[in-house]
């Protein structure tokens, strides 16, 4: 096993970059802004039908028996 000094340097850049990181004065980077999501027309328009199709299809409860009274 042959021992890379190129490997050696980038472990102990990543490691300080790491530990760096946690400082007071490290730089902050802004959390990106959400995106619109691109398919939200289509997307309710297929929960509503199939909201429509679930409720057209949901069992009934059983009808009993009525018993006739003569």
């Amino acid at each position: 096993m042959t021992f890379d000094p190129i490997a050696g340097q980038l472990a102990v850049h990543a490691a300080r970059a790491t530990a760096g990181s946690a400082r007071p004065d490290a730089p902050v980077v802004p959390d990106p802004e959400p995106r619109e999501p691109r398919l939200a027309g289509t997307r309710l328009r297929s929960a509503a039908a199939l909201h429509a199709l679930a409720r057209w299809m949901e069992p009934r409860p059983a009808e009993t028996c009525r018993t006739s009274r003569a």
